[in-house]
């Protein structure tokens, strides 16, 4: 190698990066801040009409911050142990974060008529042209490629305790050896997860990450494990996210919301159960003509002696057949005025079916009712995700008793609430997920890379090969570092935006990463018997459920911005700052 190509290829200056995100964060603030003025209504708070004026300029401010989160979470932990590529990936993930969020905020300065000369200062700095040539430069994503290949795809340098690096090499090894050799079969028959997959999984308390000893579970008591449950999640999911990788999502969120809400006898009787996966849950949220939108939500929930009528429609519940325990989002106060404070959370019990479709209809004296009451169910035809089956679930005159309602008596009307505690829970493992997608098709990629032959040379020798290779790894590894930061942030007691940050970038990175594995297989990355083709078709999901990827921006992400600027304003008042 020559003198020039070795200077270019030389690992990129770590403090040089720091300095410039320290450089970039309060140009960051100066457009949120102009965002949260033009938002402001009486009061000093966000008004909805002019925020969703501004859809677009938020929608960019919350990407913004999620690439400089985790662009500043991954370059701010480097020190003297790390290693080489680990390096050189981080500032090749931060040099593209910085990149595309320089052109946001650009956007955003000429919308809210913003002085561009700070901006453009950054832009001409020959400190940022440096760093990127050195980490970004064609001869340095070349050697990136290369080491990366080296390493078989190992990359993120976390360092994990010896009981969470356990379970992670234990579910691994289970991942390998017991879901995968079933994934295809799964993917393309379109079956229901088997018992072959369902009972080792029960033995392995997967089904109890989130409830405490005390009930049964394997979380422990007095506190939560988020990050044992991303690694778990992640480990699965690499394997199959269909077929064992969202298995935890549903039992997390019911038993978050007993342990929010339920009375005393609801969580002696059902986690312990929840947590032996006897029976299997599902939540039936969402409805046919209301997605993330869950305050309008309008499956009617009727009193009647003892308990109470559900008539309506849900959708896109996951796992509704199989399940033999569903969590349902019902308005048990007719005032639909009354929004999400008229809410409540009921749990019916049905006979769990393998199929495609169930029609299961309510004997007489079953859980104190008359009986004639219906479920019936049709799963949905996707491209992906299949295995678990999402369904089109319709109550007819279906009787719930009061004590399966969670919190009884007291929690009618705060089922939004329950619902919220374990969706942060979630998201995380939505996180998850899509870090384990992504694993799986950065692991393919390499692979094939390394044994498909184009003019006479295998592809992993080509620097535009290499170059992919470099950029998927620093995508991946940027997203499973912050989803692994924000797991100990969040039972720390903070990180609940971070969440849905984590959640917002991983997801939209699993989709980029999987297209580029498939691309990188060419026409046998389309064919079906290709793993890599299930990665891609199984990752676009991930974007739309446990919050759509616009709702979490816009509702969420962008609107917790808003409200930190307008709270720390010098014009907010005392009543303002302090919320």
């Amino acid at each position: 190698m020559n003198a020039a190509v070795s200077s270019i290829a030389s690992p990129p200056d770590r403090a040089a990066c720091v300095a410039l995100l320290d450089r970039l964060e309060p140009l960051f603030g100066q457009a949120c801040d102009a965002l949260a003025r033009a938002c402001a209504g009486e009061g000093g708070a966000v008004d909805a009409a002019k925020f969703d004026r501004h859809q677009v300029a938020a929608y960019e401010i919350a990407w913004a911050r999620a690439d400089l989160l985790a662009a500043r979470n991954w370059s701010g932990a480097l020190g003297p142990a790390s290693g080489e590529l680990e390096v050189r990936l981080a500032l090749l993930f931060a040099v593209d974060a910085v990149t595309a969020t320089l052109s946001r905020l650009e956007a955003l300065y000429l919308e809210f008529g913003l002085d561009l000369a700070p901006l453009s200062a950054i832009s001409a700095d020959a400190a940022w042209a440096a760093l990127r040539r050195a980490a970004a430069g064609g001869d340095a994503l070349s050697e990136a490629g290369r080491q990366l290949l080296a390493a078989d795809g190992e990359v993120g340098g976390v360092v994990l305790d010896d009981q969470h690096a356990m379970v992670q090499n234990a579910f691994r090894r289970f991942a390998a050896e017991v879901v995968a050799p079933q994934a295809e079969a799964l993917h393309r028959h379109d079956l229901t997860i088997p018992e072959s997959l369902l009972q080792p999984l029960r033995e392995m308390g997967v089904f109890g990450l989130s409830i405490p000893e005390r009930f049964g579970g394997i979380g422990p008591d007095g506190r939560d494990d988020t990050l044992q449950m991303v690694l778990v999640t992640e480990a699965l999911s690499e394997a199959s996210l269909a077929g064992a990788g969202s298995l935890i999502t549903r039992p997390e969120i019911l038993s978050r919301a007993l342990m929010a809400g339920g009375t005393e006898s609801q969580k002696a009787h059902w986690l312990p159960r929840l947590a032996a996966g006897d029976p299997l849950c599902a939540i039936a949220i969402t409805e046919p003509d209301h997605g993330s939108d869950v305050a309008s939500l309008a499956l009617r929930a009727t009193r009647v002696d003892g308990g109470w009528r559900l008539d309506g429609a849900k959708t896109w519940c996951t796992f509704a057949g199989k399940a033999g325990l569903l969590m349902v989002v019902a308005r048990t106060d007719p005032d639909r005025t009354a929004g999400h404070r008229g809410l409540s959370l009921l749990l019916v019990e049905k006979p769990s079916d393998d199929g495609h479709a169930f029609d299961f209809v309510q004997p007489a004296g079953a859980l104190g009712g008359a009986g004639g009451g219906r479920l019936t169910g049709r799963a949905i035809p996707t491209i992906g995700y299949r295995g678990m089956h999402s369904f089109d679930l319709a109550f007819e005159n279906f009787f719930v008793p009061d004590s399966h309602v969670i919190g009884e008596r007291a929690g009618l009307g705060r089922g939004f609430y329950f619902t919220m505690a374990g969706m942060m829970g979630g998201r995380m493992q939505t996180a998850g997920r899509a870090s384990g997608v992504m694993r799986a098709a950065l692991r393919a990629a390499l692979r094939y890379a390394q044994d498909r032959k184009v003019f006479g040379q295998p592809l992993a020798d080509y620097p535009l090969t290499l170059a992919k290779l470099a950029r998927m790894a620093a995508r991946h590894a940027a997203c499973q570092r912050l989803a692994y930061a924000v797991a100990d942030t969040l039972d720390a007691g903070g990180g609940r935006m971070e969440a849905s940050l984590v959640k917002l970038l991983a997801c939209r990175s699993a989709e980029w990463v999987t297209r580029e594995a498939l691309q990188i297989h060419g026409g046998m990355g389309y064919a079906e018997e290709t793993p890599v083709s299930r990665y891609f078709v199984d990752a676009r999901v991930l974007s739309i459920f446990e919050g759509a990827e616009e709702t979490l921006a816009l509702k969420v992400i962008a609107r917790s911005l808003l409200d930190a600027a307008l709270a720390a304003s010098p014009a907010a008042t005392p009543e303002r700052r302090a919320a």
